[in-house]
């Protein structure tokens, strides 16, 4: 996964590379290009993921619950 931190990296990479020459003032253009190539790859940050991860745990969790409970509640009607 890419995230924010990774596109600041390269975007400041290319900073450093074009520092010196007459294009240097393009630094937000890149960093829109990068962001809007990463977005159409269909790219997620590692935030998004532990959100989504934790999000999971906890459907998860209550899913094995109801189950344990609808278990007790087949053996007491059988």
């Amino acid at each position: 996964m890419v995230d924010r931190k990774t596109i600041q990296e390269i975007s400041q990479k290319i900073k450093h590379i074009v520092s010196d020459s007459p294009i240097s003032d393009i630094e937000e253009n890149i960093n829109a290009l990068l962001k809007g190539m990463f977005t159409k790859m269909d790219l997620i940050t590692r935030e998004e993921f532990d959100v989504q991860t934790g999000v999971l745990k906890k459907t998860r969790e209550k899913l094995e619950n109801i189950e344990k409970k609808l278990s007790k509640i087949e053996k007491g009607i059988k």
